[in-house]
């Protein structure tokens, strides 16, 4: 079965780094939409503490992640289908770093690049 959304190796390594660098336990990482932004939606993520009903849940193998042990992506179900066929991407540049979403259901993006609209 596919996931919902994709991973790139470069994503793995990062999200595995802030988890590990958390310093407490952690469910994962929880991936959402909300409204902002002149487009209208913009992603988020944040550290989650527990996986809550009806998350979809994408589970990250450990090999690529600097602890060596695997995490999860939680994706909230009310963006769920704003999100499917996505590939989450981490990439770095020398004005600013993060993570990035290639998301195939986008229609357009505002000029700073910071919402959505689908």
């Amino acid at each position: 079965m596919k996931q919902a959304i994709e991973i790139t190796d470069i994503a793995k390594v990062k999200a595995g780094e802030l988890l590990a660098a958390r310093g407490k336990p952690s469910a994962g990482i929880r991936v959402g939409v909300r409204t902002r932004g002149c487009s209208g939606l913009s992603y988020t993520l944040e550290y989650a503490d527990e996986v809550k009903p009806y998350d979809e849940v994408v589970k990250v193998e450990g090999e690529n992640n600097s602890d060596g042990g695997g995490f999860k992506i939680l994706i909230d179900p009310k963006a769920i289908m704003f999100l499917l066929g996505t590939t989450m991407d981490y990439r770095e540049d020398k004005f600013k770093s993060g993570f990035e979403f290639v998301n195939p259901n986008e229609k357009g993006r505002c000029g700073c690049g910071e919402s959505f609209s689908v």
